[in-house]
């Protein structure tokens, strides 16, 4: 397959803000942080090269620096735990999704409450991926929905819905106009945003897909999903350009696997 241009980790480093790599345990302990939620960390995604945004069991969205752990801005607003949180890399935009079953916008800059506000789902919204541009919003829900929204208006752009499709995870294909969703429902599939049509499914795995995630080239899509006592747990890598896809399982976990990145390739991980 030639090498991937993003490399899979899983090893047991701590990657800091600057670059450099330490180990954890007594000689290289990673460093403590203030706490940013008064609750659980339910989601967190890149903002900025210094800094991420997080979503958490109490109702709120912080904005906090890699570098510093300060919590620099705290948005409220949502009637219950976010679920999800997303932002467009380098944008001033960020988004949470929540299991008040809406989804909103916020500005860095902006002093008070949100900027946009997307309801239409009817549960919990458990998916959430902005285009690269940050015009575009797809979000999935336990509602068996997939939704697109342009971000400047809030205006609903197309909704489409499939019998069993409790969405678990979304992201956005860079330079791409798809968008990979996981399902309970067990399989990973590429949605066209422009139509809002599913353009190809994946073959179902025998567990739950439970996150998922697309290499900086856009070739490859990582899944993960359920499992129990050693059984499932896996991660999947899949070609994009394949119509069966899969090039590799890893495995190794002995509970449900609930998240899997692509790691940038760099100087600390060339």
């Amino acid at each position: 397959m030639g090498k991937l241009q993003s490399k899979i980790n899983f090893h047991t480093a701590k990657y800091r803000a600057d670059g450099s790599v330490g180990q954890a345990g007594p000689s290289g302990a990673s460093q403590q942080h203030s706490p940013a939620h008064t609750g659980s960390v339910t989601s967190v995604a890149a903002l900025k090269p210094d800094l991420c945004v997080s979503g958490g069991r109490d109702k709120s969205v912080a904005v906090s620096s890699w570098r510093s752990g300060a919590a620099l801005r705290r948005f409220t607003g949502h009637q219950r735990e976010v679920t999800k949180v997303t932002s467009a890399l380098d944008s001033s935009r960020v988004f949470s999704a929540s299991r008040d079953k809406t989804v909103m916008m916020w500005e860095l800059h902006r002093t008070s409450g949100p900027s946009q506000h997307f309801p239409g789902h009817d549960l919990v919204v458990t998916g959430l991926a902005v285009s690269p541009d940050a015009s575009k919003l797809c979000t999935g829900s336990r509602d068996n929905t997939v939704c697109k929204w342009d971000t400047e208006t809030g205006e609903c752009l197309g909704r489409a819905a499939i019998s069993r499709n409790l969405v678990t995870h979304l992201c956005w294909v860079p330079g791409e106009p798809y968008v990979i969703q996981t399902s309970e429902d067990k399989t990973t599939r590429v949605w066209d945003s422009r139509e809002l049509q599913v353009a190809h499914t994946f073959p179902a795995k025998q567990h739950i897909q439970t996150c998922c995630d697309v290499s900086q080239d856009g070739r490859y899509c990582l899944s993960c999903s359920s499992g129990s006592a050693g059984h499932g747990a896996e991660a999947t890598l899949w070609d994009l350009r394949q119509t069966r896809g899969r090039v590799c399982e890893y495995k190794g976990h002995f509970q449900t696997t609930t998240s899997c990145v692509f790691l940038p390739r760099g100087p600390a991980l060339a």
